[in-house]
């Protein structure tokens, strides 16, 4: 570093620089032993160059702060920290959420056979709803906010047309608390399908397979989101054999254009149906490429904005007004199916 700073002197790096050759020998030897870290290495004829400590400063390093800044970034930290607490105990005791649904669809039929319940929360300042069930778990309030959401969800299911699954997001400490099967008490189990989220890992597969398997027993299903995305989605599949498997959005997005992206989605197509004989859900569907890929792949279901966006379910002919661009014939069949 010193010596790059000296040859850039040399070179007319800066305005000045020409002045270098001037230094009597006695500065020279000064310059060329000091410290590249130290205060004093620089020039000390005036104007020459600058201190080398601002010259070789790290961009990535952060300034250090003075005893009276560092009180007062933890002093906005608390106050954030008390702000988000305030705004989820408030959602939570007011149940000040939205519900949102976006349909999945058969891509060999064009059919709605599920969809998927997504929270959505007004309060600001505005953040994606996986940032509040986050936070929300942060701060002890995971379990409490996922129930309400559940529980919002599964108010719109008798407005479902009959023959679709609804899928619920769900925490492994949601699933495993003593209140969760009281919220499944009143709901048709065969058309519940629970999506393990990845707020948290499953420390536990013995004591959290025996849950599912109750669980099973009474007719509802079990889907392992995000596969194609890292180990631990790999794992649940592994450990929890679920019914529903659901390729992440990462692996579906530009299918089309990348062939690596074709052979692993190939690859855990066939893992699931010919394997495990599961049902396979590829996420994320917005191009008419991707929909056409995916469908020559053989995968069965689909998610994604060009198959339905998200919107909140009103009635049964209101529930999901797809605005579809129609890329291939057999959905035109989903405005009929979800409307009718």
């Amino acid at each position: 570093m010193r010596g790059e700073c000296l040859r850039m002197a040399a070179d007319g790096c800066w305005p000045e620089a020409a002045d270098v050759n001037h230094i009597d020998p006695e500065e020279r030897r000064t310059m060329s032993t000091s410290s590249p870290t130290s205060r004093d290495l620089f020039i000390s004829r005036k104007g020459i160059l600058p201190r080398g400590r601002d010259l070789i400063r790290s961009p990535n390093r952060p300034p250090t702060l003075t005893a009276r800044q560092s009180k007062q970034e933890r002093l906005r930290l608390e106050q954030l920290h008390e702000e988000r607490d305030r705004l989820i105990r408030l959602t939570i005791a007011h149940r000040s959420l939205e519900t949102h649904f976006q349909p999945i669809i058969d891509l060999r039929s064009g059919s709605a056979v599920g969809t998927e319940a997504l929270s959505r929360f007004a309060p600001e300042p505005i953040r994606p709803p996986d940032v509040w069930f986050a936070e929300a778990a942060a701060l002890g309030l995971g379990v409490e906010l996922e129930q309400i959401a559940l529980d919002s969800a599964l108010e719109q299911l008798k407005h479902l047309p009959s023959g679709m699954y609804l899928s619920l997001n769900a925490s492994v400490e949601t699933i495993m608390s003593e209140d969760f099967r009281a919220i499944l008490d009143d709901a048709p189990a065969e058309r519940i399908v629970l999506e393990l989220t990845e707020h948290t890992p499953v420390t536990d597969y013995v004591a959290f397979a025996e849950t599912v398997d109750r669980l099973r027993s009474r007719g509802v299903r079990l889907a392992v989101d995000d596969a194609g995305s890292g180990f631990s989605s790999f794992s649940h599949i592994l450990n929890l054999r679920p019914d529903i498997i659901k390729l992440d959005i990462a692996l579906t997005r530009g299918i089309d254009k990348d062939p690596a992206r074709q052979a692993l989605g190939r690859a855990l197509l066939n893992f699931g149906l010919e394997t495990f004989r599961t049902t396979i859900v590829a996420e994320g569907i917005e191009t008419k490429g991707e929909l056409e890929t995916l469908r020559s792949l053989g995968c069965p279901s689909g998610q994604g904005f060009i198959l339905g966006r998200p919107s909140r379910a009103m009635n049964r002919r209101q529930a999901f007004p797809l605005q579809l661009p129609r890329p291939v014939p057999e959905l035109e069949l989903v405005l009929e199916s979800l409307t009718g």
